[in-house]
């Protein structure tokens, strides 16, 4: 408008002094016009060019780490033996593949593994509303010295390597830890109790140890998302004569309910990947059959066995595996909820 309004009076301004410089003064606004225009494309384009060289680093680093490394694929078409180059190594083509298929014994042992692994991340999902509900209950804590203490308490874990962990597990329930002794002591029983040494309730310990590691860091992304709510729907639900209590059920936990489906469909897709850190340092002759997952599998395999070709295979398959179940997940979501998450 006031554009507009320029024009007209430098037109009119001409007018008055005898008109023939009309189209001079017109064409004089339109070149000042583009310079604007061409001004803010220059801009827009600079901070295109800024926004760029802000994530440059961290594609340069999804690269490095990501998909640099999958040229390593390679190697499960090759019977590679280290340290013999594998310019030299003998070309087998499909034989590993084959072989996890062909062979009785491997074929077991995967199933074995698989199963682990679909009981691990099967788990998992049953229990990832934990970080949600705990969330909840974190944020209706009234008084802020302690709220803090218990997210603080319960975030710490998330930054203690599984090494660590393990060790105060075996300082706590090996057969001469504090808890054996203790239960001694007060004659509750009378031989040391197998907590770790034993494959009873493989599963169940690990998805203990599991929650108790990630509990307090998984319900960080909840707490920003409960601060995010608008007020202005508590007060609504007030009025309208609802409690606490009720006001969580109508309330927050719909308005959380976006932020949980997304990251239920990212462990979904995540199926296969349970982590190798937490299985390695707990494994032992006697639970090895029900906490090897495939993870931890895929390393015994070619660094205990040293078949890294082997390892290579079945690694390549539970990528591809994972790769779809992306796909499939996301067009579930795209199709139930309107939305995708990639």
């Amino acid at each position: 408008m006031h554009t507009r309004r320029k024009v007209v009076g430098v037109v009119a301004q001409a007018l008055e002094d005898g008109g023939s410089d009309v189209a001079l003064a017109i064409s004089e606004t339109s070149r000042q016009r583009r310079r604007r225009k061409s001004g803010r494309q220059a801009g827009s384009k600079s901070h295109a060019i800024r926004l760029w060289l802000l994530i440059l680093p961290f594609v340069i680093l999804a690269v490095l780490f990501c998909y640099l490394p999958l040229f390593g694929w390679v190697y499960a078409f090759f019977d590679y033996q280290p340290p013999i180059p594998l310019s030299e190594s003998e070309f087998v083509g499909l034989q590993w593949f084959k072989m996890m298929v062909q062979n009785p014994a491997q074929l077991q042992t995967i199933g074995q593994v698989l199963m682990n692994t679909f009981a691990m991340s099967g788990l998992n999902i049953l229990t990832s509303f934990f970080p949600l509900i705990f969330a909840i209950a974190l944020n209706e804590i009234r008084a802020k010295w302690f709220k803090n203490l218990v997210q603080t308490l319960t975030t710490l874990p998330n930054f203690i390597s599984w090494v660590l962990v393990y060790a105060v597990a075996f300082a706590m329930f090996s057969s001469t830890g504090m808890v054996n002794e203790l239960l001694q002591n007060m004659n509750v029983i009378s031989e040391p109790i197998k907590f770790l040494d034993s494959d009873s309730l493989t599963w169940l310990k690990m998805l203990l140890w599991g929650i108790w590691k990630g509990l307090g860091w998984g319900s960080i992304l909840y707490l920003a998302g409960i601060s995010g709510i608008d007020q202005e729907l508590y007060e609504a639900a007030q009025v309208d004569g609802a409690n606490r209590f009720q006001q969580i059920i109508h309330v927050t936990v719909p308005q959380l309910m976006p932020t949980y489906f997304v990251l239920l469909m990212l462990s979904v897709s995540n199926f296969l990947n349970n982590g190798m850190d937490q299985y390695f340092v707990f494994q032992n002759a006697f639970n090895m059959q029900h906490i090897q997952v495939l993870d931890l599998y895929v390393y015994n395999v070619g660094m205990g066995n040293n078949s890294l070709s082997l390892a290579t295979a079945i690694s390549m398959l539970k990528s591809l595996v994972s790769v779809g179940l992306l796909v499939v997940v996301n067009w579930m979501s795209k199709r139930t909820r309107g939305e995708s998450i990639v």
